[in-house]
């Protein structure tokens, strides 16, 4: 059902890779990832504007050139080396003792078109065409973007097999404690085996990485255009991608924070919520969110559970059913006057890996009046919604850990 294949790999060999590999272009700011580059880091690849002083507009033409011109260079230094015959790769991430297992492969960009890729998110056209024009001018997909499939016995054993049977390839943990292994899969038995099996997976789910996969496709669509002889099996057809059983996945929680309380008091705020929730008092320690539909709130030094009355919400629709439509609708919508997450000003979002001690920071600073924590979202609702062809509410689902960029890269010749 969906068209997988290995590839030639570019990638660090083994005493670079801690070095060579980046966390996102997406989860650091230009300041951020200047002062994290090291000498062979791939943040000079995907963040090129740290390499001029000061620090260059990320969308101007000279950055863009300055990404070539480094990948060029990581290939001529030996940073980044290709694989001879086409591979598939195991990557695993350690996080607070949890381990996931993904396969590193090629997807093809017409189960996108098709809609075998599932999204559940919006792209933004201006994002999209920034990636565009990277992928465009490498020539390649530099960082992977984040699947999920149906989980797969078969396909776990042989990962398993992988895993057991075989030393790592690359094994670090990176600064931020989470511990990275890499495989290599160059069995062509068991690589034409895991394409077999994936020809019955029914689809794959965009986890994170909605703009790049956006981005990888429409190169393809241009190349494709552009090639008389097209046959659909050509290298550009394909874009890099780490696909993991949606068994071992774990969305974390993503958080709100709004500036100012619309004109109500403290106390008016939560006489206006008892409308459509219990409130209960919870004191000055952090309250976590304990089940689907109940919330945190931190408000004037203290934190409150409130939980949705029935009614309010809908659990037979997937959009309905998600904590932060109902938030949306009846405490920043309906009280706070926040009509549009994605353009709103007083609004922000913080992912759940930054701890709510970070919003009561936040409200307790001045900067902020209230806070919101949600319950995690699940992997079954985030495939229902997909499933459905519905979108997610803007900042709904927060994965974590990240996957590291630069651990391979695939060209698209």
């Amino acid at each position: 059902m969906v068209r997988i294949k290995p590839f030639k790999g570019i990638r660090p060999p083994k005493e670079y890779a801690a070095e060579v590999a980046s966390r996102p272009y997406d989860v650091l700011n230009s300041e951020e990832a200047s002062k994290e580059a090291t000498e062979k880091s791939l943040l000079h690849i995907i963040k090129p504007e740290i390499d001029f002083s000061p620090i260059a507009d990320e969308h101007c033409a000279e950055v863009y050139d300055k990404a070539v011109e480094n990948f060029k260079k990581w290939r001529e230094k030996g940073w980044l080396v290709q694989d001879d015959t086409e591979k598939y790769y195991v990557y695993a991430q350690t996080m607070d003792g949890r381990t996931q297992y993904g396969l590193v492969a090629a997807c093809h960009f017409d189960d996108y078109l098709t809609g075998k890729i599932k999204k559940h998110e919006l792209t933004r056209p201006d994002k999209e065409e920034d990636r565009m024009i990277h992928v465009r001018n490498q020539n390649a997909n530099i960082e992977p973007v984040f699947f999920s499939y149906p989980a797969d016995t078969e396909m776990d054993m042989i990962v398993r097999g992988v895993v057991e049977n075989n030393a790592a390839e690359y094994d670090f943990t990176a600064a931020d404690g989470f511990r990275h292994q890499f495989w290599v899969i160059d069995d062509p038995a068991v690589q034409r085996r895991i394409t077999e099996i994936f020809e019955q997976i029914p689809a794959l789910y965009v986890a994170d990485g909605h703009h790049r996969t956006a981005a990888a496709a429409r190169v393809g669509q241009e190349k494709m255009k552009t090639n008389p002889a097209h046959t659909g099996d050509e290298e550009y057809c394909f874009f890099l991608a780490v696909i993991f059983p949606d068994s071992q996945l774990k969305i974390i929680d993503y958080n709100r924070l709004v500036k100012d309380l619309n004109g109500l008091t403290p106390e008016q705020l939560l006489a206006a919520l008892e409308k459509s929730f219990a409130v209960e008092d919870k004191g000055t320690e952090i309250y976590h969110p304990t089940e689907l539909h109940n919330f945190a709130m931190y408000l004037g030094g203290r934190w409150y559970s409130l939980t949705a009355k029935a009614g309010t919400y809908d659990d037979n629709d997937p959009i309905g059913v998600l904590d932060v439509t109902i938030l949306s609708n009846l405490v920043l919508d309906e009280l706070l006057g926040i009509k549009d997450l994605r353009t709103d000003k007083r609004i922000d979002f913080v992912g759940g890996i930054r701890g709510l001690g970070e919003l009561q920071r936040r409200v307790d600073s001045g900067e902020m009046q209230v806070a919101f924590a949600l319950y995690p979202v699940s992997m079954k609702q985030l495939i229902d919604i997909a499933d459905t062809g519905n979108i997610m509410p803007p900042k709904t689902t927060w994965f974590e850990p990240k996957l590291r960029s630069g651990l391979v890269i695939h060209s698209l010749e």
